[in-house]
């Protein structure tokens, strides 16, 4: 029997009010809703733009304090740079008054030593018994010690000033040690130390002047120190260098003071013990003129060993070695008829001159100025120097140069003239300008003098 397949109706949908109200009140929430999340995304921008506004309101104020102390800052550095361009101008105005204090001081001071000096060395050179010429001896080393403390003093405060310009020159390193050797020799000799030096072809560039006096510091100063041994003095090539070395067997420095010892007025321990005097100014000058020239200086020592000073110069050139040939002085000085006009207008620096150039068997004439000279021409026609001694400073504000300058003319003669000055600053290049012009600083030594005249008068230049 078949099957037969029965079918239910699906009854109809009826949408009555309550349906569409409740699709209404389900719109309006997701429209609220909506409006909700933008309400709150604006309140949130709000707030952020509030914050922002209230930070900028805060960075605002802490810029303007920020201002107000940079201001603040500034205008204390305005006064501040016042006051150091005030102390600035005060010192080197002070700077300016010492050095030119100095000068005039150290000229005045010179003077008299240069006088004194002169009268010393006319009085030793005359008959005398051992008792004079020991008192003698040492007066010239009294008036040596001053001389050196006074050239110390000046060197010092031109150093301090800046007003000591290098000149830098080709430098023959063993004239210059021959020389140096031969300045302190009888020092060396007093105290039966062995001093000499290496000979070198080596040469430097320096100034000649400032390294000289470097040179001769250290080896004084090594003098001063050894008590036994001896002093050398070398030259060793150091690439583009040359280090000039002073080595002595003294007592040595200890490290502790090897720093303190360039100090002015600074001796070290060793000064307790040595028999001659100082002022400790001797290192302070030599450092002082190595940090002007640019020049390394430097220290090796070992207690009871001794020490080696050294200072590094620029390498020259080489030369070929010269025979250095020694000169002795007769017993009539070298100096027999010559014809000397000194120009001078310290009546006692004139007076010492005289005294000393008659001994050495020199015809002398003085004049004070230019009206001086001329009365001379006119009273002695027949007067024609062999050389003039000039000072550079005269009354009236003639210099020694000019006088000169005015006597060759008149003479039509080319003259040898020594100009003699204790002006510092007073340079032999400002007097190259005039030919054969040699310059001597007060106080001049006799001995220096005497040989200076004799090259001189032989046609030396």
């Amino acid at each position: 029997m078949k099957s037969e397949e029965v079918s239910y109706p699906i009854p109809p949908r009826h949408d009555g009010p309550g349906s569409e109200l409740e699709r209404r009140v389900e719109k309006l929430a997701r429209i609220n809703a909506a409006l909700m999340q933008r309400v709150e995304r604006s309140m949130d921008q709000q707030a952020n733009a509030y914050s922002l506004f209230q930070t900028a309101i805060g960075l605002e104020g802490q810029v303007r304090i920020r201002t107000d102390q940079l201001k603040s800052a500034l205008d204390r550095l305005e006064q501040a740079n016042s006051e150091l361009m005030i102390a600035r101008d005060t010192a080197e105005r002070a700077n300016r008054f010492k050095t030119r204090f100095f000068t005039a001081v150290g000229h005045d001071l010179l003077q008299p030593l240069h006088a004194a000096r002169l009268t010393l060395s006319a009085m030793l050179d005359g008959e005398g018994d051992g008792e004079q010429q020991r008192l003698g001896g040492q007066v010239d080393h009294a008036l040596s010690s001053i001389e050196e403390l006074l050239k110390t003093i000046l060197d010092l405060s031109k150093l301090e000033a800046g007003v000591t310009e290098p000149q830098i020159r080709l430098i023959d390193i063993d004239r210059l040690f021959g020389d140096v050797v031969g300045d302190l020799a009888p020092i060396a000799r007093a105290k039966n130390l062995s001093l000499g030096h290496r000979p070198t072809r080596m040469m430097v560039r320096s100034d000649p002047l400032m390294l000289r006096r470097i040179v001769q510091n250290l080896v004084a100063n090594a003098v001063h120190y050894t008590d036994r041994g001896r002093i050398r003095l070398l030259a060793r090539r150091r690439g583009w260098h040359v280090r000039l070395e002073v080595w002595d067997t003294g007592p040595g420095i200890p490290p502790a003071e090897r720093n303190r010892i360039f100090e002015e007025f600074q001796r070290g321990a060793a000064s307790e013990t040595s028999r001659v005097g100082g002022f400790g100014l001797g290192l302070s000058i030599v450092q002082r003129m190595s940090e002007a020239l640019g020049h390394e200086l430097g220290l090796f020592s070992g207690v009871g060993r001794g020490s080696c000073f050294s200072v590094t110069t620029p390498f020259a050139t080489l030369r070929e070695p010269q025979r250095i040939v020694e000169t002795s002085v007769g017993p009539d000085y070298g100096l027999p008829h010559a014809q000397v006009l000194v120009i001078e207008n310290e009546p006692t620096v004139v007076e010492a001159m005289r005294a000393l150039l008659t001994r050495w068997g020199c015809t002398v004439r003085t004049a004070a100025s230019a009206e001086d000279v001329e009365a001379l021409l006119q009273a002695e026609p027949a007067f024609n120097p062999d050389l003039v001694l000039a000072d550079y400073h005269l009354n009236r504000g003639q210099t020694g140069v000019a006088v000169v300058s005015d006597l060759r003319r008149k003479l039509g003669l080319e003259i040898p003239v020594i100009v003699i000055s204790a002006d510092r600053t007073l340079t032999q290049a400002s007097l190259a300008i005039a030919s054969r012009f040699e310059l001597l600083r007060k106080p001049v030594k006799p001995a220096e003098l005497r040989a200076l005249m004799r090259h001189m008068l032989a046609g030396g230049t």
